[in-house]
């Protein structure tokens, strides 16, 4: 009997696999980074061929940790950075061009062209999305546009697109399914997500032919069996769900009006709106949380896009920490008189201002900032944006409006007290910290755990939630309107330098 599920997660910075049992524990996890290349500014790249070979080896060291087989493996869920583009040859399944990532800027005019043909307000209201450069759509143009032969060959049938979880599924049933789940088509630009289809005007917009595309199904479904010889035996494909989807998911946000917000490389607030679609006035996104048993229960989300890379920087850009734990104990001993800022738009800004030509600054540098005034405002600073998400939400959704704010968080960031703490302070709000912070993986492993019957359904999934710790609020109303005024003003001038 299966003793198991198989989760694969695979992010922007690494891979990872998890195994989990049928109380959910962890049995078995291996974790892989992978190159990350700029090929000019504003460019940001994936080679999908090693992201394919490291997910195959995370998924043999997780099954050899956990001292499992194929046969003891309920199901694989997957879940996958979101947005980022892969384009392949059907006959060979390699690649015709590099990975382009949601963080790329590559296609930032083309959108702008289109907003001054006055196409944004269709595609938002089709997609529930924004012209930006963010999603999918134009960078599969970028692709067949630059790569020779690729246009005539896409319209000849030979290529097919796919975010990642659509190439790692070719790759795994070696061509027998090209898919994806509603979650991921949901971000492409080019699916109508009222309607549950691709959109014949958003494939003619984008230029996009249609033989690109991969069957779109359930977020929990059958996509086919994995090759016998990768895992040592044939593995159902049960479930898919975009990373932010699956997070929310594992934080058992299933009733309308629940919040998470997950604080990787970048940060993603999503709310639970229910089955009803709610579509922003605050330049949210109105998105698809997940879709079971044919039915879409929808979702507002707010996009930041550097939530955990503003500690990367601290590391890898200034040199000031060794590892991402030391920032909390930096920013603990800041000197409190200094109200530094940092307006981390080092790819722009996403919701709700949406500037994709915006870059990052500092703002409040005094001759005694250093290295701890620096750290606490890299961490502060996704608090801040936390808190613009929370507020365009609450303007969205009357539901939302008056009613008290419990968000639920996850993601690597939150093993900081200290940056959790603020958040609860600068939100004037509870933040709750799951005991599974790895809820990403979690939620792709609930999907196809129930698939196939292993685990049960989602209301007696979250009984399951279990708490960490709550972070309550401590901050006086005067300094968090103080600090909060402050960032305010930091963004206005950021935006106002984006438009010289």
């Amino acid at each position: 009997m299966p003793s198991c599920i198989l989760a694969i997660d695979q992010g922007t910075t690494s891979s990872r696999a998890m195994i989990f049992g049928k109380e959910y524990e962890v049995l078995g996890v291996a974790q892989q980074e992978f190159a990350q290349h700029f090929p000019r500014s504003g460019w940001v790249e994936h080679d999908a061929d090693e992201i394919w070979d490291g997910v195959v080896a995370t998924c043999r060291q997780a099954m050899e940790k956990a001292g499992v087989t194929a046969a003891d493996i309920a199901g694989i869920g997957i879940t996958n950075q979101r947005e980022t583009v892969v384009v392949w040859d059907r006959r060979t399944s390699r690649p015709i061009h590099k990975a382009i990532v949601w963080q790329d800027r590559r296609t930032a005019d083309i959108c702008d062209g289109l907003k001054k043909k006055g196409h944004e307000a269709e595609v938002t209201a089709k997609t529930g999305l924004l012209l930006d450069p963010y999603f999918s759509a134009t960078k599969i143009a970028w692709i067949l546009d630059h790569v020779d032969g690729a246009r005539a060959a896409a319209e000849a049938g030979d290529l097919a697109f796919g975010t990642i979880d659509s190439f790692l599924m070719w790759r795994l049933t070696n061509g027998c399914v090209h898919a994806t789940d509603a979650t991921n088509a949901a971000r492409t630009l080019l699916f109508d997500i009222h309607r549950g289809q691709w959109d014949e005007e958003m494939l003619a917009l984008f230029q996009v032919p249609a033989s690109l595309l991969p069957e779109v199904k359930d977020s929990a479904a059958d996509f086919g069996d994995t090759m016998p010889d990768l895992l040592g035996g044939p593995v159902k494909i049960l479930g898919v769900a975009g990373d932010q989807q699956a997070a929310t998911i594992g934080q058992a946000c299933f009733q309308p009006g629940m919040l998470k917000s997950t604080y990787g490389t970048g940060c993603f607030a999503v709310m639970n709106t229910g089955p009803q679609s709610v579509i922003s006035r605050n330049r949210l996104l109105t998105t698809i949380a997940y879709q079971l048993d044919g039915k879409r229960t929808y979702a507002l989300e707010g996009s930041i896009f550097v939530a955990g890379a503003a500690v990367q920087w601290l590391r890898d850009g200034l040199g000031i920490i060794e590892k991402a734990g030391e920032t909390a104990a930096l920013a603990d001993a800041a000197d409190d008189g200094q109200d530094v800022y940092l307006v981390p738009a080092f790819t722009g800004l996403g919701a709700p201002h949406w500037n994709a030509k915006a870059r990052g600054a500092l703002f409040g540098l005094t001759r005694g900032t250093g290295p701890k005034e620096l750290a606490r405002a890299a961490l502060e600073s996704v608090c801040y944006q936390t808190r613009d998400l929370l507020q365009a939400m609450q303007g969205d959704w009357r539901d939302a409006a008056g009613a008290e704010t419990v968000l639920r968080v996850d993601g690597g960031m939150v093993a900081s007290d200290w940056t959790m703490q603020f958040l609860a302070d600068i939100l004037n709000a509870p933040v709750d910290r799951p005991a599974v912070l790895e809820t990403t993986a979690l939620g792709a492993a609930y999907l196809a755990g129930y698939k196939a019957g292993f685990y049960p359904e989602p209301a007696k999934f979250a009984e399951r939630w279990k708490l960490d710790r709550r972070f309550k609020p401590a901050m006086d109303d005067a300094t968090r309107a103080r600090k909060y005024m402050g960032w305010k003003t930091a963004v206005k001038a950021t935006l106002l330098a984006a438009e010289e």
